[in-house]
């Protein structure tokens, strides 16, 4: 079954909370697709992902690039598993993907103080219920730790 994680951005970028999530999953062997709205988004991840640690950085392609299937993370703007993922991050009120039942994870990260996700966000949630996915919403605490709500 098909895991749901909700991220609620409040106070905190997504290029700070982005990066160690995506370890956590090298972590564990999966293989993720990030997908955004916008390729100017994924561009700018892209850059983002060479250059978050002076001591480390993320192996990962676009969707564009030729060895894609090849790579651990792939950053794509359109529904599609180019890598054969396990985890597939939707940001930037990215939608659910009709394959969405062939993740063992998706993660949506969305802003909190964004009425527009706020709504979207609620409204895929809603959706998962009624395909029988199991859904957790988290939240930062005051010290920038994920912790689980009820």
């Amino acid at each position: 079954m098909t895991e749901v994680l909700f991220y609620h951005l409040q106070n905190l970028s997504l290029e700070s909370v982005l990066p160690p999530l995506l370890e956590k999953s090298l972590e564990r062997s999966w293989r993720v697709v990030v997908q955004s709205t916008s390729q100017e988004r994924a561009d700018a991840l892209d850059a983002h992902l060479w250059t978050y640690r002076d001591d480390s950085f993320l192996p990962h392609a676009t969707w564009r690039a030729g060895d894609a299937e090849d790579q651990p993370i792939v950053l794509a703007v359109e529904e599609g598993n180019p890598n054969r993922a396990h985890v597939r991050f939707l940001i930037d009120n990215a939608e659910l993907p009709a394959d969405s039942g062939s993740y063992e994870r998706i993660v949506l990260i969305f802003n909190g103080e964004d009425a527009d996700a706020l709504a979207a966000a609620r409204g895929t949630w809603a959706a998962c219920k009624s395909r029988g996915f199991e859904v957790t919403y988290w939240q930062a605490d005051e010290r920038g730790r994920w912790q689980r709500r009820d």
